[in-house]
């Protein structure tokens, strides 16, 4: 696992051992960047299920503006920041280990992103629920791009004021989601 391109291009990044993650294979991520690749410049990034830190350091690493990334886990937020100084990234981020519903209620209306990564563990409804709690707390750009990976059984259901394209890497399911909220 590597960073593809940008100012950390090449980087090898850590992982967690075990099956508690399940990072996003280069082709998966390839094809999210491919998608969005225009539209990073100066966003801020949120990385809700962080594992290894890798697709919020790979926006950075492409010309967003600064990154959160959260992970519940002690051991996974450790690799991320390993990662984080490994690019020489880590003064773009804020690496916060916390459930993600805690995250979002103490982030509500505080902050702001324009681009948020989700990769939860595929478990049944997951995405919908976060979905609706990411809308809930306030925390998104006008212009905010949601990108969630899943597998087929947990596709995340559009919600209202949102264009939702859905492209299919195999077993991997990636919905970019864009928000057509206003101020």
């Amino acid at each position: 696992m590597r960073i593809i391109t940008g100012s950390a291009k090449g980087t090898k990044l850590m992982t967690l051992e075990g099956e508690d993650t399940r990072p996003t294979t280069e082709k998966v991520k390839e094809a999210i960047f491919s998608a969005i690749q225009f539209e990073l410049a100066e966003r801020s990034v949120l990385d809700l299920f962080g594992g290894s830190g890798q697709l919020a350091l790979e926006a950075l690493s492409r010309g967003a503006k600064n990154a959160v990334i959260v992970d519940f886990s002690r051991a996974a937020t450790e690799v991320i920041k390993a990662n984080a100084i490994k690019t020489k990234l880590m003064e773009k981020c804020r690496i916060v280990t916390a459930d993600w519903r805690d995250y979002l209620k103490g982030a509500k209306g505080k902050e702001s992103f324009g681009l948020v990564f989700l990769d939860p563990p595929y478990q049944a409804g997951i995405l919908d629920e976060v979905l609706k709690a990411i809308y809930a707390s306030d925390i998104l750009a006008p212009d905010a791009i949601i990108v969630c990976e899943s597998d087929k059984d947990n596709v995340p259901e559009p919600l209202d004021n949102t264009a939702q394209r859905l492209y299919r890497h195999g077993k991997t399911y990636v919905s970019i989601i864009r928000s057509q909220k206003t101020d």
